[in-house]
């Protein structure tokens, strides 16, 4: 009976022997666990997310299960395309190198599904090299100079920024009632640097009379995702 069985399974396992079905989940986990790796190094703070990574590996893996089972079958193909449609995914995509994760997990589970590791590892050691350059390179950050003050320093704190970053600043909102005004401008990361620190523009504001409150509140991805 057991030997019945065994027989059963070894010869309806589709085009694919036990062999190469084995081989191709191992190449499916190796490069998923790059997957793994690359998304957690490129990651950090609020953006990352441990779940999302998870997830990515065993997609990876899932992807590679539904190849080898649709092999050269057309006909399975098209059903298991129908069968997939009906599948509707609702999951906000907090950072937009999200979906390129998602995209490089199918892809290297097909590669792994028709047993063409040679692509799979090359495209995924490329595309992990690409991630940790894009990951280390300069970053979009922006910066918030909120300023609040009595009606009446309006003018000297316009001056002041003026002289302070030479017009590279961006005035994005002013709120103004017949007590008080607020000021919020938008910096580069690069303009912050290069004329004034958080520091140096927060004691220069505060060296206004009528000035009460300076706040520099930092503008990136993990907070406006």
């Amino acid at each position: 009976m057991n030997q019945d069985f065994i027989y059963y399974i070894a010869n309806h396992a589709g085009s694919l022997s036990i062999e190469e079905i084995l081989i191709s989940f191992l190449m499916a986990v190796v490069l998923g666990f790059i997957i793994f790796l690359s998304y957690r190094f490129s990651h950090a703070g609020a953006v990352y997310s441990a779940k999302f990574n998870a997830s990515l590996w065993m997609l990876t893996a899932i992807t590679t299960m539904v190849m080898c089972v649709i092999g050269n079958n057309i006909a399975l193909s098209l059903g298991m395309v129908g069968a997939l449609s009906i599948v509707r995914f609702r999951t906000a995509i907090k950072d937009t190198r999200d979906t390129a994760y998602i995209f490089w997990c199918i892809a290297v589970g097909i590669c792994c599904g028709i047993s063409d590791f040679v692509i799979a590892a090359i495209g995924s050691v490329v595309i992990f090299l690409l991630m940790l350059f894009i990951s280390n390179s300069q970053n979009n950050s922006r910066y918030l100079l909120i300023i609040r003050a009595r009606f009446g320093a309006g003018e000297k704190i316009e001056q002041s920024i003026q002289n302070a970053y030479q017009g590279k600043e961006r005035l994005r909102a002013q709120n103004t009632t017949k007590e008080y005004v607020e000021y919020i401008y938008e910096l580069s990361q690069q303009t912050l640097r290069k004329y004034t620190d958080a520091a140096d523009i927060t004691d220069l504001l505060l060296s206004i009379d009528n000035v009460s409150e300076v706040n520099v509140v930092a503008q990136n991805d993990e907070i406006t995702a």
